[in-house]
């Protein structure tokens, strides 16, 4: 039997952290899960579901309150590339307050291990220029050029964690997530991301019609299914490794490619209409798993088709739910 825990998971009304509050629940650990909102599409697991600011300390010194011995600290101010792009010093100051607080937050409390969800967005730009682009390895990430705003306080808060370990002997991990998607995530109003936004359109698209691509389709990404990242974060917890980790698969595909996986999950053909001054971000990014293997002896294993032969059909029937079309095709015969 595994031990449990008590553990907080701030962020719990969000994609990742609902999922993973679902994982510990079923584990049989007791979760108190922290945010602004509630979960969007489905009821939390948590044993305790508080709303809460955690960009102000006294919420975040109550979150902790009661002997909670394991942090995942995932709420953050965040979305897809259009919204990340736009708002450079809101998304900076609000992830700055969070993170700090609830930093020094659990380690006035006592708790034991305190893990923080950074990005790939740390990684140097000029690393990420071509699209057939070699795979960042952690050590990628310096000399320092991340994204503006988020990127720059992800990286930041990377090096408050190694601090507290050195003058605290504070436990933190940190995990660096690589394009997570699936089932229960946003799909719209801004904030999602790219495989969400496809299934999304793809969904709204009649079959033999077009559907917007921002840019030129050409750049490169790597997507993870979210319960392989779920599974990464707790064997990362649970790691003796203080370093930043990549998460991620290194399926490499361009955005071109991922709309014609999602239009063939679908069962529908699409033509891509260009968008060329839509946001895109970096040419071109993937994940280095050598240093993710060799300190798990694992790595995300749920190919893009799979993850998205589950995620499309869920984005599909919440878009009929909502009504948001009236003539959504039905989905192929399996």
């Amino acid at each position: 039997m595994k031990e449990k825990k008590r553990v907080l998971i701030t962020g719990a009304g969000g994609f990742i952290g609902h999922h993973l509050a679902n994982r510990l629940k079923a584990e049989g650990h007791w979760v108190r899960g922290v945010d602004l909102k509630y979960p969007e599409y489905q009821a939390s697991a948590a044993d305790e579901f508080e709303i809460r600011d955690l960009r102000e300390w006294a919420d975040c010194l109550a979150s902790t309150r009661d002997g909670i011995e394991e942090v995942y600290n995932l709420a953050a101010d965040m979305g897809g590339i259009g919204y990340i792009t736009a708002f450079h010093a809101s998304i900076a100051r609000n992830n700055i307050l969070i993170n700090a607080h609830m930093l020094e937050a659990a380690r006035q409390q006592n708790v034991k291990r305190f893990l923080f969800s950074s990005s790939a967005c740390v990684y140097a730009q000029s690393k990420q220029k071509i699209a057939d682009v070699a795979p960042l390895r952690e050590e990628d990430a310096f000399p320092a050029e991340p994204e503006p705003g988020y990127g720059w306080e992800k990286l930041y808060a990377e090096e408050l964690c190694r601090y507290y370990w050195q003058d605290y002997k504070f436990e933190t991990r940190i995990v660096r997530f690589h394009n997570v998607y699936g089932p229960l995530g946003t799909y719209d109003g801004g904030k999602e991301k790219a495989p969400a936004a496809i299934c999304r359109k793809v969904a709204l698209a009649k079959n033999g019609s077009e559907i917007e691509v921002w840019g030129d389709g050409q750049q490169t990404r790597s997507f993870m299914y979210v319960d392989d990242c779920v599974e990464g974060l707790i064997r990362i917890m649970a790691s003796e490794c203080r370093d930043a980790l990549n998460l991620g698969t290194d399926e490499l595909v361009t955005i071109n490619q991922l709309v014609d996986l999602v239009s063939e999950v679908a069962g529908k053909r699409l033509t891509k209409r260009q968008n060329l001054s839509g946001p895109q971000g970096v040419r071109g990014r993937n994940s280095d798993n050598s240093l993710l293997q060799r300190t798990l002896g694992w790595e995300p294993s749920i190919m893009l088709r799979q993850g998205l032969a589950a995620t499309y059909p869920w984005i599909r029937e919440e878009l009929r739910a909502a009504a948001s079309v009236e003539a959504i095709d039905e989905m192929p015969a399996a």
